[in-house]
């Protein structure tokens, strides 16, 4: 279960056409290092289309703030920047709890 300052981000990166392959494989290399960062609660890649969106989940904002600074990332937007159409989309979100209760939050 997460720790109460849980904070949820949702990260977006568009792949140039011709970059598909190597965006995703950069995310993949990252995603190893990143679950072993201390407070990584989630960190779960998705694609559709060319667009990659890694959900996240910290155990707090001290988490995050260290993640963003983690070597993994530095290495992650050094592979892949070339290959973006544009800049990432990177948004902290705060959960809105609705419905069931088991349903209508994340839980790691």
């Amino acid at each position: 279960m997460s720790s109460p300052n849980a904070v949820v981000v949702v990260a977006t990166m568009t792949a140039k056409p011709e970059s598909v392959d190597t965006v995703r494989d950069a995310c993949k290399r990252a995603i190893e290092a990143v679950h072993q960062e201390p407070g990584c609660e989630l960190y779960a890649l998705h694609e559709a289309n060319g667009t990659f969106v890694f959900v996240e989940q910290w155990a707090d904002e001290d988490a995050l703030k260290t993640h963003s600074t983690a070597p993994a990332i530095a290495e992650l937007f050094g592979a892949v920047g070339e290959h973006l159409d544009g800049a990432p989309d990177i948004k902290m979100l705060q959960p809105v709890v609705a419905g069931d209760p088991n349903k209508g939050a994340l839980r790691f």
